[in-house]
């Protein structure tokens, strides 16, 4: 039996994609999150085949909570969620330990299949985000913020919402300085100046709402 946990802040979301894996024999959605602290202390108490996990959460965002769920079961398959298309964002997704990132607008059918890829050890790429890692690989182009880190990219995303250094600092555990430096370093890498400039590449590219 493939053991499920859903985390996504939404009741009626839990309740469709419940409604979904009912129908599969040897699927069971086995607990629900709505927050991603929530997300974490599950995985941490419980033993879970496949996390299914809604880019968006509060107490944690989607990218934080898969760090976190990443150091803790390495080995744990987990399948993000978005309303927003397949984008370069779900390259970078794929990069920090994602196992597939499938739209919420998806078939039935493709949310099952995806399932059953991640937890077979396999990297589940929908026909969209199929065709930009193909082209990436022709043109020999890579976005320019592919070239972060993954901590480089999770502090890009904050400061590019708008959230203050000391802020950052507070949510990941680390000093001031730490971030400063890291937000040096990402601004170097991407050839900008401030901010502002930071904010608008990721509106440009769908990384932020």
């Amino acid at each position: 039996m493939i053991r499920i946990l859903i985390a996504d802040d939404h009741a009626i979301v839990r309740a469709g994609l419940k409604q979904f894996i009912a129908d599969e024999i040897d699927m069971e959605v086995t607990a629900e999150a709505a927050t991603g602290a929530a997300a974490v202390d599950l995985v941490r108490n419980a033993e879970f085949d496949v996390v299914l996990l809604d880019i968006a959460m509060p107490e944690g965002s989607g990218v934080d909570t898969l760090r976190q769920l990443k150091q803790m079961r390495p080995e744990l398959p987990v399948l993000i969620l978005s309303t927003y298309g397949e984008d370069r964002y779900a390259v970078n997704l794929l990069r920090a330990g994602a196992s597939g990132y499938l739209n919420k607008e998806s078939a039935p059918s493709q949310l099952i299949g995806a399932i059953r890829t991640v937890v077979q050890g396999r990297k589940y790429v929908s026909p969209p985000l199929a065709e930009i890692l193909a082209n990436d690989l022709e043109n020999g182009e890579r976005p320019t913020h592919a070239q972060l880190s993954q901590r480089e990219f999770q502090i890009f995303c904050k400061l590019a919402a708008g959230i203050p250094v000391s802020k950052i600092a507070e949510e990941l555990f680390l000093s001031v300085k730490t971030v400063s430096t890291y937000r040096a370093r990402v601004l170097e890498k991407m050839g900008m100046k401030s901010n502002a400039e930071l904010t608008h590449y990721a509106v440009r590219n769908n990384l932020i709402q």
